[in-house]
Formats: C-alpha cells, sequence, structure tokens
C-alpha cells in the first residue's frame, strides 16, 4: 500500500473514532454526575426547603424520571446538536457556552503562544554550551515551571505585579468602567476591529498576568523537549555525516536537526491544549477571569447537570479534533511513521 493510500486509511480511521470517544465521554460524565454527592434541587432550593417544594422542582427539572430516560433524552438531544437547559436559570447551555468559550480560547492562545516561544528559546539557549551553566539553568527552568502549582504562582504573580507594584489589575478580564466591544466575543480582536484604542488597551493590562502565569509554567515542557530531541539528533548519524561535509554549525543546526527535533514538540503542543484546561480551570478562578474553566467550576458547585455535561462534551470535542489534526499533521509531516 502507498504512503497515500496508508495515509488516507489512516485519517479516515481516527475520524471515524471521534462519535465513539465523544459518547463515552459523554456517558462517563452523566454517570459520574449521578453518582457524586450532592443534589441540584439542595442546591437551588437550599436544605431547609418542604418536601412538596423539592418535589415540584424535581419535576419541572425532569430529575423525578428513571436515570435510563434522562440518559436517553440527553444522548438524543446531543444528537441533535442541543445541550439542554440550565438547571439554576433556564438558560440554554449553548448560549452559556457561546458567551464564556471566547475568554478561554482567547486566554488559551495567548498562553500557549507564550509558552512555545519562551519554552523554544530556552531549550535553545541551554544548548549553546552543553553542560554549561546556561544549560543548567535551563534545566533548572524547565524542571521548576512544569512543577510549580498554578495556584501558588498565580498569588505570588497579584501579590507581587499587582498588590506591591500596583502595576497591573488583579483580576478579571476587562475594566469595569468601560463598554466591552461588541462582535464576536474576543474582546482583543473585536477592539481591533472597532479601532476602540482604550478597550484595546483595558483588554490588554487584564490578559497580561493570567496569560504569562499560564504561559510560563507550560513553557518548561516545551524548553525541555526541545533540549532533549535536539541533543539526540545533534548525535546522530546524519548530522555527523553534514559537520564531515563542511557545512557550518549554525546551519548543521538549523537546518538539519532543528526540523526534527520540532516534530516531537510538535505533538506535544497539541497535548498541551489538554493541559490548558486543566491549568485554565485554576488560572481562571485565581483571577477570576470568566472563561469556560470558571463557569464549569460553578456549574460542579450548583450541581448543574445540563451545564456541566455541556462543557465537558464542547471541550472534550475541541480537545479530540486538535489531537486528531495534530497527529495527522505529525503523520503527513514525518515519513518515518507508520499507520
Amino acid at each position: 500500500m502507498s504512503r497515500k493510500k496508508a495515509l488516507l486509511q489512516y485519517s479516515v480511521t481516527r475520524l471515524a473514532l471521534i462519535p465513539i470517544m465523544l459518547w463515552l465521554i459523554s456517558s462517563m460524565v452523566f454517570v459520574l454526575l449521578r453518582i457524586a454527592p450532592g443534589d441540584p434541587v439542595d442546591a437551588i432550593l437550599g436544605n431547609r426547603a418542604n418536601a412538596i417544594a423539592r418535589e415540584t422542582l424535581r419535576a419541572k427539572l425532569g430529575l423525578d424520571q428513571p436515570l435510563l430516560n434522562q440518559y436517553l433524552n440527553f444522548i438524543n438531544g446531543l444528537s441533535h446538536g442541543d445541550l439542554g437547559e440550565a438547571l439554576v436559570n433556564q438558560e440554554p447551555v449553548s448560549e452559556i457556552i457561546s458567551k464564556a468559550l471566547p475568554a478561554s480560547i482567547e486566554l488559551g492562545v495567548c498562553s500557549l503562544i507564550i509558552a512555545i516561544a519562551l519554552g523554544l528559546l530556552v531549550g535553545f539557549s541551554g544548548l549553546a554550551k552543553a553542560e554549561g551553566k546556561i544549560d543548567l539553568l535551563a534545566r533548572i527552568y524547565g524542571i521548576s515551571t512544569y512543577a510549580m502549582p498554578p495556584f501558588w504562582a498565580a498569588i505570588l504573580v497579584q501579590l507581587l505585579f499587582s498588590v506591591a507594584l500596583g502595576w497591573l489589575p488583579v483580576g478579571g478580564r476587562f475594566p469595569p468602567g468601560l463598554i466591552q466591544p461588541e462582535g464576536s466575543g474576543f474582546l482583543l480582536l473585536d477592539s481591533i476591529c472597532t479601532g476602540n484604542l482604550p478597550a484595546l488597551q483595558g483588554t490588554i493590562r487584564h490578559l497580561i498576568l493570567p496569560a504569562s502565569t499560564l504561559g510560563v509554567l507550560l513553557s518548561g515542557i516545551f524548553s525541555r523537549s526541545l533540549r532533549i530531541n535536539l541533543g539526540r539528533m545533534l548525535e546522530a548519524d546524519h548530522i555527523e555525516a553534514a559537520r564531515s561535509r563542511g557545512i557550518n554549525e549554525s546551519r548543521v543546526v538549523l537546518y538539519h536537526a532543528l526540523p526534527n527535533a520540532l516534530l516531537p514538540v510538535l505533538t506535544i503542543a497539541g497535548i498541551t491544549i489538554a493541559s490548558l484546561i486543566g491549568g485554565a480551570l485554576l488560572i481562571e478562578v485565581t483571577f477570576s477571569w470568566p472563561g469556560i474553566a470558571l463557569r464549569l467550576q460553578e456549574a460542579i458547585n450548583q450541581r448543574d447537570y445540563p451545564v456541566v455535561q455541556g462543557i465537558v462534551v464542547v471541550v472534550a470535542s475541541l480537545v479530540v479534533l486538535l489531537s486528531v489534526v495534530v497527529d495527522l499533521l505529525v503523520a503527513s509531516i514525518d515519513p518515518r511513521i507508520r499507520y
């Protein structure tokens, strides 16, 4: 079988598995929410509500139905693109997600750009003089940033740059005294498109701390990966052959070793998107960032089943799709991969 046909078959197989994976994730979330301690009725009415009010609300929310019926209704609605309504305020879950998701995507993209740029810079500089002081500092940086708890780092950053120095806001996404620009929900993009300079400046000032904190914490993954893979690649036979032909060392590194070393980094970049979800939860809570992770935390506290299910399904869909895209991209670039 030719490589082109094998890649096509591999792509079709990966794409066909997406609905199965999403169904398994959705089913697991549905079951785990029902067996977890807590009752949505208690979260809405409180523990002191009388039995009649509790049963009335339970019937109104559809929680009095058998679990099998609730599950079938959930899967049926999901198959038609209906994520249901929130139990607390009956707001459509799709609207809740559409309001919160742009904030998380904006934070995640900016954090990922910072993480990749800083991680590659540190990882590449560490090999300037192997086993030297710069290399040692690069290794310490990679280990410490990867192991540092996100909430602890966020609190330290807030205390330093917001409380002590007063340079940047301590939390939030937009200055409270300004009117947010209307549009896509991506405040950076909307501010630029509308030419609203005060809104753009306010958005950037609120974005710097959370994006930088999350980006620095994730950059250690990229620095360590690049340092390990590039160091291994510089010892490969084809690199020694290039050096023996008299090719300049900088050209050997940039054109022969670095492209091959970046392939594992590309894979890690896709995996890091999933890490952004867990890390962003702590960052969004600490910085009061109105994103999807903060909304998920609120829904869990309120035992709002439809909102939790909808957010998990949407986030899982994004993660699965991005993982498949990265796998297909790496498979199409790297001829060594077999399917």
